[in-house]
């Protein structure tokens, strides 16, 4: 969202492309055994750091807070837009919190992947409804109509194989 080329739109893209290869990558060059648990914990804290904490924070709070005018034009919404400041404030409470679960997990990691997954696909949905209320196609606004909704679907999959592996365990029960 700062005043980008052409190529660079696609960075939601390559922030999940990195959650994806990166770990795999660790896991090649790391000793095993590795347990399809491990694994999915694995490929769930590069998700965490890459799908909310560096689309959060790098791509959502700083171009809204530093460059609000140049963001504004590639979404396709007017300059000067004082709802810019709190989308990136938003958008950089939810990147901290990704970057936390590097060192927090549990109930922490359900808190933040449904929250932001919640936020995204509400973020999806105006998206769209922009495309065919009024036309905006432009760049910013046409390409989070489907990150905004992948996003959400890997990191809740990833989230319920994780709990399915035996990961999470006893988060979901209640005590008596």
């Amino acid at each position: 969202m700062l005043p980008l080329r052409t190529g660079e739109r696609m960075v939601n893209v390559v922030m999940m492309l990195l959650g994806v290869l990166l770990p795999l990558l660790h896991l090649a060059f790391t000793k095993g055994p590795w347990t399809k648990r491990n694994v999915l914990r694995l490929l769930l804290v590069y998700a965490f750091v890459f799908d909310v904490g560096a689309v959060g924070f790098v791509f959502g709070f700083i171009p809204h807070v530093f460059f609000a005018d140049a963001a504004a034009k590639l979404i396709g919404w007017p300059p000067g837009n004082p709802f810019q400041f709190e989308v990136g404030l938003h958008d950089g409470a939810w990147g901290i919190l990704g970057f936390l679960c590097v060192f927090i997990g549990g109930g922490f990691w359900l808190a933040t992947a449904l929250g932001w997954s919640f936020f995204l696909l509400g973020a999806a949905y105006g998206h769209v409804r922009q495309l065919i209320v009024a036309g905006d196609f432009a760049p910013y606004n046409l390409m989070p109509a489907f990150t905004d909704t992948l996003i959400p679907l890997w990191l809740l999959g990833l989230l319920y194989a994780y709990y399915r592996s035996g990961g999470l365990e006893g988060l979901l029960r209640r005590e008596r």
